[in-house]
């Protein structure tokens, strides 16, 4: 079976359908529809995630039958690093992109890609939109042939995403979904959102008459004026932090019955729709390098191997971990042992014109953060981009929050702590991120016996 890409959007989308709707795709125990959504610059401001204004019927009528991260995090707030990192399922430093402006395979490393992986296992790949981030940093066609079995589908009105439009027109026409489709006798469609619109809310809600696996997902957040910041560009959790939600017939909620519209469209715009249920939240912190592993492991692929400490020459690894336990058991409580890792670079210590986003040349300091249930700690340190080597005894600034009591990451607590004694009890360990670990629980075990109360202490 062959899917044609035609030049206009709204044929485009109803081919999708008729081949999905028609079930050309068979659907067995072995073979899985696979729908991956995913957002640009959308914090968890949703009514799944209990947000009070904002009204997302759509989003959270799917929430309602799904398993929901309540701690998903992003390896670096900004697009085209986050889109490589959990695509390739390694960290920026692994990828050394931290800008726009290399592509991973000839600057870093061959890395196999998600949706690369599900072709080589008899899939069929599609892109819709911006799956990888457009230009340089996808080798100028968004990794086609190595991830897609055909060229993407950039629709015509792609030229309009930076334009000023009226909100109408954001709204009802402007931007299709960025979709990603997988095929094995069965289709994975990946559709990220540049500006989620109606359109996208009712091919979503025609697809998923043939889905056995749906995942929606953030690459970043977005500051709304939390630290004097309206951007992503930082560390912070508003910048970080993302919807992350799994659905999977079966095991977030029952099959449905025969001919059952499993999620019919809400038009937000008319009368007033029903309140839904959560869903199945998880509070466990988790990753965006978890999806890839936790994506092939729903699908019953081979599991991907640990990457060790220096990965540039293994095509196929993972710096994450499959989140499948916690689909299928989101009740447990969670591990307060569980962490996730982000970075952001700087060109100096202090502010200029480029400072948030600086090219790889440009880069000397490098912020390395860490998030656990109870704590965000945060070191700035010397940056080589040459070698894109960090220097983690050449510490230039710390951020320490506890967020029992600082939840909005506003009292930096850092310089509470002799970090020269933290220094030289623990050292520093060849990898940043089992460092940051180290001081983290050192700091934490300090925090005790000082007192304070955590919620880990509670």
């Amino acid at each position: 079976m062959h899917i044609v890409f035609v030049n206009t959007q709204i044929r485009m989308f109803l081919l999708i359908l008729h081949v999905l709707e028609a079930g050309v795709f068979a659907v067995d125990s072995k073979q899985f529809n696979i729908l991956y959504l995913i957002a640009d610059d959308l914090r968890p401001t949703l009514g799944c995630y209990s947000d009070p204004v904002v009204k997302s019927p759509n989003i959270d009528q799917l929430a309602s039958v799904s398993t929901v991260f309540h701690n998903a995090y992003a390896q670096q707030a900004v697009c085209g690093p986050s889109r490589v990192s959990f695509l390739t399922s390694r960290r920026p430093d692994t990828t050394k992109l931290y800008d726009f402006n290399s592509y991973w395979r000839v600057h870093a490393g061959n890395y196999t890609t998600l949706p690369q992986y599900f072709k080589s296992n008899g899939y069929t790949t599609l892109s819709v939109g911006k799956v990888f981030h457009p230009g340089i940093a996808s080798n100028h066609s968004d990794d086609y042939p190595y991830s897609w079995s055909v060229p993407p589908y950039h629709p015509p009105s792609f030229k309009y995403e930076k334009r000023k439009v009226s909100v109408w027109i954001c709204v009802q026409y402007t931007l299709p979904p960025q979709c990603l489709c997988f095929q094995s006798h069965a289709v994975l469609f990946k559709c990220p959102l540049v500006k989620p619109h109606l359109s996208y809310i009712r091919l979503f809600s025609r697809l998923t008459l043939s889905l056995s696996l749906s995942l929606s997902l953030s690459l970043l957040g977005w500051s709304l004026g939390e630290h004097g910041e309206w951007a992503k560009y930082s560390n912070f959790d508003v910048a970080t932090r993302v919807p992350l939600i799994v659905y999977k017939p079966g095991v977030t909620s029952p099959f449905p019955r025969p001919g059952e519209k499993t999620f019919p469209f809400i038009d937000v715009f008319q009368g007033t729709w029903e309140q839904f249920g959560k869903g199945h939240g998880v509070e466990n912190v988790v990753e965006l390098v978890d999806v890839f592993p936790t994506l092939s492991h729903l699908a019953g692929l081979r599991p991907l191997h640990r990457c060790p400490s220096s990965s540039f020459k293994i095509e196929l690894c993972t710096e994450g971990s499959s989140l499948a336990y916690l689909i299928r058991n989101p009740e447990r409580d969670p591990n307060r042992e569980a962490y996730s890792f982000s970075q952001y670079p700087r060109p100096s210590d202090s502010i200029q014109e480029n400072s948030d986003l600086p090219n790889l040349a440009d880069i000397r300091i490098m912020g390395y953060s860490i998030r656990s249930t109870d704590y965000r700690y945060t070191l700035w340190v010397g940056f080589d981009p040459v070698h894109c080597q960090p220097n983690m005894t050449d510490i230039h600034a710390g951020e320490m929050y506890l967020l029992a009591e600082d939840p909005g990451e506003d009292n930096n607590v850092f310089d509470d702590f002799d970090q020269a004694t933290v220094l030289r009890k623990l050292g520093m360990l060849p990898s940043w991120t089992e460092s940051l670990k180290h001081h983290i629980m050192h700091l934490s075990s300090s925090l005790k016996s000082k007192g304070f109360c955590d919620s880990s202490l509670s």
